[in-house]
């Protein structure tokens, strides 16, 4: 697999776009994921990330999306959602990138006003719609398993059976080790993924609260999962996921420990190549 980074590892920072994306190339990283909303930034800043990304050798591997209106109960923020999503699916097209990581969000009302089955069953059609738009530019989205306890997506058995409900084969899985742990999900249980995981996403906590900290710097057991998903065989990358340093001013080192503390967790397991 190539080790990634998702470029929001830079937010903190308060520097321009560009920057950020020589960094990660400085620092060696393979690839880069974007996160980014194509409503929200002007037609300069979208050509900048790519050309900058060419220019450097730094291939896009995913662009990061969260859609918590393809569950929502109004028909009308589906419908905004659903094109949303399109949109960002048409710049995933764009950047030539393999896949759009979405995020669904969450059960509303403690799963107690809207029936569990039929916000589900939402999510189901209209994940099909935006698969069937994936396919038509060969490009596939992964969905992220979220570790919080009304996630409609928060362990292997939920996953699994969405996909299997949506059953199409541009709609496939991100694997978020980070969240497996707080998820208290077992490594052996990712064996049910195979054929069904296309992209990871890799991150340190403390255990019991979303962390997105360098590996090393929590409690997380790597090996284990790292060995899961070496035996998936996923042709795809391994991105680090990092948020809120506690230091800005030195976001640098803060990759940089990131970097070295996870590539040296893939060449143990012989993950990076």
């Amino acid at each position: 697999m190539k080790l990634g980074l998702i470029n929001s590892a830079w937010a903190q920072s308060g520097r321009e776009t560009a920057w950020g994306i020589q960094k990660t190339k400085e620092l060696g990283f393979d690839t880069i994921d974007i996160f980014t909303d194509p409503l929200e930034i002007d037609v300069r800043e979208r050509r900048l990330i790519k050309d900058e990304c060419d220019r450097l050798e730094l291939p896009i591997v995913s662009i990061c999306c969260v859609a918590v209106g393809l569950i929502d109960f109004n028909p009308s923020v589906q419908r905004f959602h659903i094109d949303r999503v399109k949109a960002y699916l048409d710049l995933v097209y764009e950047y030539e990138a393999d896949n759009l990581l979405l995020v669904l969000g969450e059960y509303i009302w403690n799963r107690e006003v809207i029936p569990p089955a039929e916000q589900w069953q939402t999510a189901v059609d209209n994940c099909r719609i935006l698969a069937e738009y994936a396919a038509n530019l060969d490009v596939q989205i992964a969905l992220e398993l979220e570790p919080f306890a009304l996630s409609l997506l928060n362990d292997v058995d939920s996953m699994v059976r969405f996909l299997n409900d949506v059953d199409h084969p541009a709609l496939r899985a991100n694997i978020d080790v980070s969240h497996l742990a707080l998820a208290h999900v077992q490594p052996e249980e990712l064996r049910r993924m195979q054929g069904k995981a296309i992209h990871v996403h890799i991150s340190d906590c403390d255990g019991k609260v979303h962390g997105d900290l360098p590996p090393g710097r929590g409690v997380v057991e790597f090996g284990p999962y790292l060995k899961e998903i070496a035996d998936l065989g996923i042709d795809g990358a391994m991105s680090i996921e990092l948020e809120y340093s506690p230091d800005p001013d030195h976001i640098e080192e803060w990759v940089a420990e990131a970097y070295s503390s996870t590539d040296r967790l893939m060449q143990e397991v012989g993950l990076r190549g």
